[in-house]
């Protein structure tokens, strides 16, 4: 049973000694120390987190919530929110790019639906733990009761545990809902105390008149909440979606069980910072993937203080990007364990 603000709970520790056995390692590799770059401190990474000095990846996982969100009817996206439903159908018919990602790399993908507007359980291969039809409208009030917001905080949660329980030690989360680059702008504007308008970006595709009155609407709903919001829930419950509730508990499960965390794009980022604005210890457990082209996942980077591995221009969401910088990742593992030191392959060292 889930006790009352289990999120409050600590997180495991990081193994300071594992981390300088792991650096001392890559010292003596057969290369000018630090000229792998991102590489190096990755594997080091891992290393704290998994308590080895030889860190391995084998059963990563990607959950990927779903969500539809009620201000679409604003009209803040380029598309109807039947895709929602239509994307998940394509999830789990493999035609997704973050289904045709993780088939290539032998991740496990499970796709988790918290509250679509329509009805979509005859997709038998998805989860189905829906909350309600979709959050409100938050223009014109809550997206969710804190009931709900704390259902969804708790559906993450036992979706992570989940994924520990099978095996996971790799975690990576994504998002599927139309209208959530508008639920991530306005729960991260609240969050950072920052204007919204500089927080919103196309999204799927919004662009000039469009994104001006996309604009407004999150302007006018950030000045509606900000009179209700005296902590990080109360703006979940404000302005936040489903989804984003669900993986935010999802890294602070996932961190308190020591299992990794790979965080994706901006709305997965939106998510991880209010993860660790409910429990500061989640950021040492979290790694960060690319950087959006979504211009809000800077503020959200910065305020995290946290160094994506890639930059490739990306803002498709649903965990793509996690899944194709996982392969970084796998690769960075692959040389800290595999090659040579200076003893072993008899190469004299730096004086």
């Amino acid at each position: 049973m889930t006790h009352k603000n289990w999120w409050l709970d600590a997180t495991a520790p990081l193994s300071a000694s594992a981390r300088g056995n792991a650096q001392a390692h890559q010292d003596q590799l057969t290369k000018p120390q630090g000229s792998l770059g991102r590489l190096e401190s990755i594997a080091i990474e891992l290393a704290a987190m998994q308590n080895t000095s030889k860190p391995q990846i084998k059963q990563p996982h990607m959950l990927v919530f779903a969500g539809d969100h009620g201000v679409v009817t604003q009209g803040v996206s380029a598309f109807p929110q039947s895709v929602t439903i239509a994307m998940l159908a394509n999830f789990v018919n493999g035609g997704a790019a973050v289904a045709t990602s993780c088939k290539q790399q032998g991740i496990q993908l499970s796709v988790i639906n918290c509250g679509t507007a329509a009805n979509c359980e005859h997709l038998t291969q998805i989860t189905h733990k829906p909350i309600m039809a979709g959050t409100h409208d938050f223009s014109e009030q809550a997206a969710m009761s804190n009931e709900q917001a704390l259902a969804a905080l708790s559906l993450g949660k036992e979706q992570a545990e989940r994924a520990h329980q099978q095996g996971c030690d790799f975690l990576m989360l994504g998002e599927m809902g139309i209208g959530n680059t508008s639920a991530a702008s306005c729960l991260s504007a609240l969050l950072l105390e920052q204007d919204v308008s500089d927080l919103t970006g196309p999204g799927t595709g919004v662009e000039g008149a469009a994104l001006t009155r996309k604009k407004e609407i999150l302007t006018a709903s950030v000045a509606r909440a900000k009179l209700l919001v005296k902590n990080p829930l109360d703006a979940l419950a404000q302005v936040g979606g489903l989804e984003i509730a669900a993986i935010a508990a999802a890294y602070i499960r996932a961190s308190q069980l020591g299992m990794p965390c790979f965080v994706d794009g901006f709305i997965t980022t939106a998510a991880a910072l209010l993860a660790v604005k409910l429990n500061p210890g989640v950021r040492q457990w979290l790694l960060f993937a690319h950087h959006s082209a979504e211009c809000g996942h800077s503020a959200l980077l910065s305020a995290l203080d946290a160094e994506p591995l890639l930059q490739l221009g990306m803002r498709l969401g649903e965990g793509s990007g996690a899944a194709v910088a996982y392969a970084t990742v796998q690769q960075a593992l692959t040389i800290h364990n595999n090659m040579a030191t200076f003893a072993q392959a008899a190469v004299e060292n730096k004086a």
